[in-house]
């Protein structure tokens, strides 16, 4: 099948759209590119959907990095709570 062969070698003179191009039509290229799709921190996702956690309360840098913190320790607790039982 087509889409399982390697491409051709690319030329030398090929700009950076190309040489991506070629990369990403390799065996190599395809996997690297296949672990960007894999979900890295699901606990976001848990954080906004589970908890009801979708926007912050307060405002200012500070406010916020305090509430994200108490966020992320209260999902911590959660996650001691349901791997100690």
């Amino acid at each position: 099948m087509e889409r399982f062969r390697e491409p051709e070698p690319l030329p030398d003179n090929a700009d950076a759209v190309a040489r991506m191009k070629h990369r990403l039509k390799t065996a190599v290229g395809k996997a690297v590119y296949a672990i960007r799709k894999s979900t890295v921190e699901p606990a976001f996702g848990v954080i906004k959907a589970v908890m009801g956690f979708d926007r912050f309360s307060l405002r200012g840098c500070t406010a916020v990095s305090g509430e994200w913190d108490l966020a992320c320790i209260a999902w911590n607790i959660k996650r001691l709570h349901v791997l100690s039982a």
